[in-house]
């Protein structure tokens, strides 16, 4: 007997709509949104002795970067290349896995956990960077306790769900683009040849002329850091939306790169003195503009942070990340909170902070982990491409601009990395370290358990539940298994059913989760293989679904009972004569690796890494919704011997 429901996530946002682009400026863009706000502080400091060719020059780089890395590339390309809606890498990743070549799945570590590594400066820097504009009001204010109070609550709102502030974020950051755009414009008489920045010639000729050229560049990458979460954000509010934006977005950003061009050529090396962000403000609208940048700060900061939580719950299901407790902040999908997640950004956000102090000296850690994770989502959208169809020299011209366009930019930010570069590099590599040791970890615990066929015991099961030598355990005894065949189970388990403690029961329930490559699926079935006793039940659950296995095993039961497969009154004669409900009892088996293994060293570390990282994650009962369950955990050894061992034998006589 086979039965199934599915369950669909897709937004009503994802519809081209007024309101679908209006949330799309608030969710999607607040990261690059906020970048005028640093890059071209960050180009007058690269060369403080500069012309008016190398702001043209800088400013045509900006412009081309965002053309070309954040329009072709991001918004023309990779919004194309989603998981059932969902963007990102590690959704790309699962699009890919079961096509590709095993090694993808470091590319995918290595641009999660760069991902991740930018998450953590993004909201210091880009705070910082607003608070700062306060100095021109008084030059005496604690700015970095400002900051940290800021940062402290954003981190603390987390908890509560953003839900109701998020319907504000659309229409705010509306009014911040237009902001960007009439500030930029009304400043672009102060030197309209800045005009000419259109020109990709002023690119090319700074990159040649000035001996500096990686300054530059690492400094002019800073526009486009945002692009990668725009494609995380692609399952929130679909490409529709996010195409259209983006077309306005860039008008007014560009439009902002201008004018504070031309203000910094009008102002020459007296531009150094300030952010050119608030030096094109008039002076009355200072106080207005700082208050407006640090609530689009913030708002940037929450869309990173939504993001990182997103990231990891996806790392959860694809086997990169140990499972930790997430909430459901809201109905609407994508809301998510993980508290552990949480309070390590927290944590980094405010090293970074009190390390760095100034924006300044942040712009020297930003730049080079996001540059790494650029070119592992280029790797794998070439593979996309080529599964795809596409031709190879189409995708073989793609790899060759997109790895020397994004090789450039890491070289540059390279030179960053004694400067703070080590501090992001540091933070990814942490994490890295960490999803590839788990996901090793898993898979080589997975590779040495033994499986049964439950076909070989159903004789053996059939005793035994009519054995009334036997007490009864319980009326539904419910077991979790790893085996991926269909009527197979791990030996431990028939094990613990026979011979651990015999335990009788009416029915037996063998449950596997299965994690699918599409982020959302919700279904299952069930074998019956032997009527009335002994079921066999498969969820398939997307990458993004919560593995609330107590729910959803409710939800099948209620399934077979409406259709008459089964009976959930209680085996018990005095229960059953008052219509009582049978009682579910949950069994985990946990495999502890055993010291009495044969294996090679490196085995070993693997094996006693995967034990530490465990720690990072919940328990099994936790993670799979059976804390409010009767739960029994069972301990067994997972011995693994690879080599030869020594066999003890009779002594002589």
């Amino acid at each position: 007997m086979g039965t199934q429901t599915s369950h669909s996530g897709a937004s009503g946002l994802h519809r081209l709509t007024a309101m679908g682009l209006l949330v799309t400026m608030g969710i999607v863009f607040g990261d690059i949104g906020t970048s005028p706000l640093y890059v071209m502080k960050a180009i007058t400091g690269a060369n403080p002795h500069f012309d008016a060719d190398y702001i043209l020059g800088a400013i045509s780089c900006v412009i081309w970067t965002l053309t070309l890395q954040t329009t072709v590339k991001y918004v023309l390309i990779a919004l194309r290349a989603d998981n059932r809606g969902e963007g990102g890498i590690l959704a790309l990743f699962s699009l890919l896995r079961s096509r590709g070549a095993r090694w993808l799945y470091v590319v995918a570590a290595i641009g999660g956990a760069t991902l991740i590594a930018d998450g953590v400066i993004t909201p210091a820097v880009t705070v910082t960077s607003a608070i700062e504009g306060l100095t021109v009001i008084d030059p005496g204010l604690p700015i970095v306790a400002i900051v940290i109070l800021i940062i402290s609550g954003i981190f603390l709102m987390q908890r509560a769900g953003t839900g109701k502030i998020g319907r504000f974020f659309g229409p705010y950051m509306l009014v911040w683009f237009l902001m960007l755009g009439v500030m930029g414009t009304l400043a672009i008489h102060l030197y309209p040849a800045v005009l000419k920045a259109f020109n990709p010639w002023y690119a090319v000729k700074v990159l040649v002329d000035y001996p500096g050229w990686f300054l530059v560049l690492g400094a002019v990458f800073l526009c486009t850091t945002g692009a990668e979460a725009l494609y995380s954000d692609l399952g929130h509010c679909g490409r529709q939306n996010i195409a259209v934006s983006w077309i306005f977005v860039k008008i007014m950003l560009i439009l902002n790169y201008l004018g504070q061009g031309a203000w910094i050529i009008s102002q020459g090396e007296g531009a150094l003195a300030r952010n050119p962000f608030y030096g094109i403000m008039p002076g009355w609208f200072i106080l207005p503009g700082v208050i407006m940048s640090a609530l689009a700060a913030i708002i940037a900061s929450q869309a990173l942070l939504s993001g990182s939580f997103t990231i990891f719950n996806e790392a959860m299901g694809l086997g990169f990340w140990p499972r930790m407790s997430v909430r459901h902040t809201s109905e609407h999908r994508g809301q998510l909170y993980v508290p552990a997640v949480n309070w390590a950004l927290y944590a980094g956000c405010l090293v970074t902070v009190l390390l760095f102090r100034t924006s300044s000296h942040m712009e020297a850690a930003y730049g080079l982990a996001i540059t790494i994770t650029m070119l592992m989502t280029t790797i794998l959208l070439a593979i996309y491409l080529h599964v795809k169809g596409a031709p190879k020299w189409v995708v073989a011209i793609f790899l060759i601009i997109y790895g020397a366009l994004e090789g450039c930019f890491f070289v540059a930010n390279m030179f960053k990395f004694a400067h703070g570069g080590w501090f992001t590099i540091l933070i990814a590599g942490v994490v890295c370290f960490v999803m590839i040791g788990w996901r090793k970890g898993v898979g080589l615990r997975r590779s040495m358990i033994e499986f049964r066929s439950l076909d070989d015991v159903t004789d053996i099961i059939t005793d035994l539940k009519a054995d009334r030598e036997i007490p009864k355990f319980t009326s539904n005894l419910v077991y979790l298994s790893d085996a991926t065949e269909p009527r197979q189970v791990e030996s431990k388990i028939i094990y613990s059913i026979i011979n651990k403690l015999p335990k009788r029961a009416d029915h037996y329930w063998m449950v596997h989760v299965v994690t699918t490559d599409s982020p959302d699926t919700l279904e299952y079935d069930v074998d019956e293989v032997i009527p009335g006793t002994l079921y066999d039940v498969r969820m398939r659950l997307g990458f993004r679904v919560d593995p609330k296995v107590t729910v959803y095993l409710r939800q099948i039961v209620e399934d077979l009972v409406a259709r008459g497969h089964l009976s959930l009154t209680s085996g018990y004669p005095s229960l059953a004569s008052r219509g009582i409900p049978g009682d579910f009892h949950f069994i985990v088996i946990h495999r502890v690796f055993s010291p009495s293994s044969n294996c090679p060293p490196a085995t070993t570390r693997l094996m006693n890494l995967h034990r530490v990282l465990s720690h990072l994650g919940v328990s099994d009962e936790r993670a799979y919704g059976l804390d409010t369950s009767v739960v029994t955990s069972e301990t067994v050894p997972l011995i693994i011997n690879t080599s030869p061992g020594r066999r003890i034998t009779p002594a002589a006589d």
